[in-house]
């Protein structure tokens, strides 16, 4: 039988020789043995047996100097780079003399995360420096803030959201710590980095970011595409609202010699709407220093040789400075930035302005997303809208307040765009004012009564300016320049509206000082010292009314209302009330009015009709001034200082001998 084809072919393969191929290696037999190995060497310097470590080096729980630790700072893995942070703080909790020597080096470290695009590191970041800063003195941080500032501007502009709203956070730290140093340099031309930090806000908000003039229209350039929440927003709003209070509390230290005192309250008495009733600069300043503290050395004399004379010599304010003092409000409640010593116009005010005008458009539409929510007759507001709708008017307050205020700061021209803006922004809140939460809760009530005050004073800023230019008192060179239009129907549709807004702040002030809550609180709270200081304004603006004028309404004793009120809450506060040396130094001032030969306001103390009250305030001076002791010193000198004004003054009107030996005999020792 023939052998089958497959063992053929069997042993063929056996025997045969396989063909290689251009392109393919030799194929190894089958029962090959791989004897091929690869070597690797591992470095572990910091573990040779043949270096000796020092123990004496600080270390962490694991062991890690202050070297590793900054060796770790660049590493690729997140989590890495937040331990390592949160290490450095546990080395300097456990070796605190460490801080001032390695401050260069950290810092250095430190600035590259501001950016970081992880966002626990950054938080732990801002944590880490919110410990450690306020830990270095103010002269050792000061040469490290423009490396600071310039790595969290850049942060400012980064592509990503989340970190612009971050670096915000950190200028909010920077702004606490050192606000000199951040806000500096905020107009073009001057030393530092306050411009980019400005640039940087405005470019968050997308409200333009282009500064090469303060003429002409905005140019919106920011690239930020990015719609913000409330929360964020607010984040960004809130910082440049603390930005802008330091820019205005730089521009009154630039432009005033002040003083330090000791015993002066803590929130001083703003006068500045004062200014505008006296015929001079040089006379109002000479009535500021009236009350001042003794222990300045500026103290009012009467002439001995001509002591005839119906006036008062102040020879320190004709030979010396005619600086005074003043203290910033806190910023939770920043009143009208007090610039009253500011006669000249200068680049300050011109970027301001500018700033206002740039800022309008942000602050409206902030305003008309949240006022429907927070305003609600039916629910309180979500806490997020409420506090972004609250520092929009704070920023009002700061922007239009600083700048209208002070008649010398501003172009008729200028001054017309600004009242226009405002009353834009007043009309959109009159509808709900007085502001009323839906439900009683003690958080939302303050944040309410802080919109009442901040809308009280923005009106009241308007009537000033509507009396200022009915005064005639108003040199400006541009006056000369622009002759002025008679009254259109505009303008009296404008005066027709802030006579309404007038009477609506006269009725919620009036209420506000007899204790008569405008809220659904049961119990009425007592004024603090911040809102005291805040309503003066108002309260001035209210009493100086003319008796002709378009804002003259109906009842002619409403400003007798607003007097009464104001008599009977100076008498009601205790004398160990804070609010109580505000109280006597501002009455003091309107009664000392009388004694002013360049006065030309309209309110007169003799035709006011509260004599009586007057009188009344005057007789218990003495009990108050023996209730403070010696606890209150500011307000005895006041006390003291309007006693010597208001009897020895040789004007027959302001003397009453009955009052006279009463306020004498109380105050001498038995």
């Amino acid at each position: 039988m023939p052998k089958s084809s497959k063992k053929k072919k069997e042993k063929v393969a056996d025997f045969s020789k396989a063909k290689l191929k251009l392109g393919k290696g030799k194929q190894l037999p089958s029962n090959v043995v791989d004897t091929s190995f690869k070597a690797r060497s591992i470095a572990l310097p910091t573990q040779s047996i043949a270096i000796e470590k020092d123990t004496t080096i600080p270390t962490t729980r694991k062991k890690q100097s202050f070297d590793d630790l900054i060796s770790l700072m660049k590493h690729y893995n997140a989590n890495t780079r937040k331990d390592t942070i949160l290490s450095f703080r546990e080395l300097f909790e456990s070796h605190p003399g460490m801080v001032e020597s390695s401050m260069t080096t950290l810092l250095g470290a430190c600035v590259r995360l501001i950016g970081d695009e992880d966002a626990g590191v950054r938080k732990t970041l801002l944590s880490f420096l919110s410990w450690l800063l306020p830990l270095i003195s103010k002269e050792d941080l000061i040469p490290h803030v423009p490396l600071l500032v310039l790595f969290t501007t850049s942060a400012q502009t980064h592509i990503f959201p989340e970190i612009r709203i971050d670096a915000v956070r950190f200028l909010d730290l920077f702004l606490e710590l050192v606000p000199e140093s951040v806000v500096g340099g905020w107009i073009e031309g001057n030393p530092g980095h306050g411009r980019r930090v400005l640039e940087g806000y405005l470019g968050i908000l997308s409200a333009g970011t282009k500064y090469g003039g303060t003429e002409g229209a905005v140019q919106a350039t920011s690239t930020a595409s990015v719609v913000l929440s409330p929360q964020s927003k607010f984040v960004v709003l809130k910082s440049l609202s603390t930005f802008l209070a330091h820019v205005v509390s730089r521009q009154l230290r630039s432009s005033s010699n002040a003083t330090s005192n000791p015993d002066t309250p803590a929130v001083s008495l703003p006068t500045w709407f004062l200014a505008s009733s006296f015929l001079s600069a040089r006379t109002f300043s000479a009535y500021e220093l009236l009350l001042q503290s003794q222990s300045v050395d500026v103290r009012p004399q009467l002439d001995a040789e001509h002591s005839h004379d119906d006036f008062i010599c102040m020879p320190d304010f004709v030979t010396g400075s005619s600086a005074t003092a003043w203290s910033l409000n806190d910023l939770s409640g920043l009143s009208l930035a007090h610039t009253e010593s500011l006669i000249r116009p200068n680049s300050n005010s011109s970027s301001l302005i500018h700033l206002a005008r740039t800022l309008y458009s942000t602050l409206l539409a902030s305003y008309l997303d949240c006022a429907p929510v927070v305003f609600s007759p039916s629910a309180n507001p979500p806490e997020a809208e409420l506090n972004l709708l609250t520092v929009t008017a704070r920023i009002m307050r700061t922007l239009y307040g600083s700048i209208l205020q002070n008649r010398f700061s501003v172009s008729l021209a200028e001054e017309e765009i600004l009242c226009d803006e405002l009353r834009t922004l007043l009309g959109y809140m009159t509808g709900y004012f007085p502001f009323r939460p839906a439900r009683r809760d003690i958080k939302v009530e303050h944040a309410f009564q802080d919109l009442n005050v901040i809308y009280c004073e923005l009106t009241a800023l308007l009537v000033l300016v509507s009396f200022r230019r009915q005064l005639g008192d108003i040199s400006r060179k541009t006056r000369s320049q622009t002759p002025r239009l008679s009254a259109s129907s505009s303008q009296v549709k404008h005066e027709g509206k802030l006579a309404l807004q007038a009477g609506l702040v006269r009725t919620y002030v009036t209420r506000l000082l007899l204790g008569e809550d405008n809220s659904s609180a049961q119990i009425s709270r007592p004024l603090i010292p911040t809102m005291y200081t805040a309503l003066l304004p108002t309260i001035w603006a209210l009493l100086n009314q003319p008796k002709e004028s378009h804002m003259r309404t109906q009842d002619e004793a409403h400003s007798h209302t607003v007097l009464s009120a104001t008599l009977d809450h100076a008498i009601r506060t205790t004398s160990s009330s804070a609010v109580k040396v505000l109280t006597v130094e501002f009455v003091a001032r309107i009664l000392l009015l009388e004694t002013e030969t360049d006065y030309c306001g309209h309110f007169d103390v003799r035709n006011t009709g509260e004599q009586e009250k007057f009188q009344e305030w005057i007789l218990h001076l003495p009990r108050t001034l023996w209730e403070m002791g010696p606890h209150n010193l500011a307000a005895s000198e006041v006390i003291f200082c309007l006693a010597y004004y208001h009897f020895a003054t040789h004007r027959p009107c302001s003397r009453r001998s009955s009052d006279h030996c009463y306020v004498s005999s109380s105050v001498a020792p038995s």
